[in-house]
């Protein structure tokens, strides 16, 4: 398939599909979380999704630099998770069921870079 925008990527649309849900989910937070751990993980999360569109536009060294920035912002998404989880925000299958998404989602990161670092080599 050829990629004509940064929805093409597979990893773009499953990272916004997990934004999506969590979304969901944060709304059942406690209301004094709004300023805090809900802004903070949406914000992680939403990151991860951005910096896949906007490396997109630019040069493979720079897109290369855009996913590892996408790889930080999901490691911080990770801990939020895992506070949001220790705090007794999430069940246990609603954390899990995240927490692997983010996995998946790592992988398929890791999976692009190398594809680019290849593309690089002569």
């Amino acid at each position: 398939m050829q990629i004509k925008s940064f929805k093409d990527y597979k990893v773009w649309q499953k990272a916004h599909s997990f934004v999506l849900e969590l979304y969901k989910i944060t709304k059942e937070y406690p209301s004094d979380e709004r300023f805090g751990l809900i802004s903070q993980v949406r914000r992680s999360a939403v990151s991860v999704c951005a910096n896949i569109a906007e490396g997109y536009k630019k040069s493979t060294k720079d897109f290369m630099r855009f996913i590892d920035i996408a790889q930080g912002s999901l490691e911080e998404t990770k801990y939020y998770l895992i506070l949001s989880n220790d705090l007794g925000y999430l069940n246990k299958n609603q954390f899990n069921d995240l927490y692997e998404k983010t996995e998946e989602v790592g992988r398929m990161l890791g999976g692009l870079k190398g594809k680019l670092r290849s593309s690089l080599t002569p």
